[in-house]
């Protein structure tokens, strides 16, 4: 079965508010075994809109990654980042193992 992949691309506007969506995700990402690939400021934007920070999360599947996504937990997380940063989020299935 072919991993699945939460790619985010983020720009934090107002700090103190996504400290929150800090202390919540995590909780979702550990119950679907996330594995976080990269999770750094440290990037080259060659076109496009130009993000803070980037972010690859691997999961089991693609399946597991949007049942992450879609959790109770996570969306409570989600809802703490409003109004709190720019973001862009994909969820892609790799390549067959």
């Amino acid at each position: 079965m072919a991993k699945g992949y939460w790619i985010a691309f983020v720009t934090v506007t107002d700090p103190e508010r996504y400290a929150g969506y800090q202390a919540l995700a995590p909780v979702a990402f550990a119950a679907f075994n996330a594995r976080f690939l990269v999770r750094g400021d440290d990037a080259v934007s060659l076109e496009g809109d130009t993000y803070e920070r980037h972010v690859v999360i691997e999961f089991d599947s693609k399946e597991e990654a949007l049942a992450c996504y879609n959790s109770e937990a996570y969306q409570t997380a989600r809802a703490r980042r409003e109004a709190a940063c720019k973001a862009t989020i994909a969820i892609v299935e790799g390549l067959p193992e």
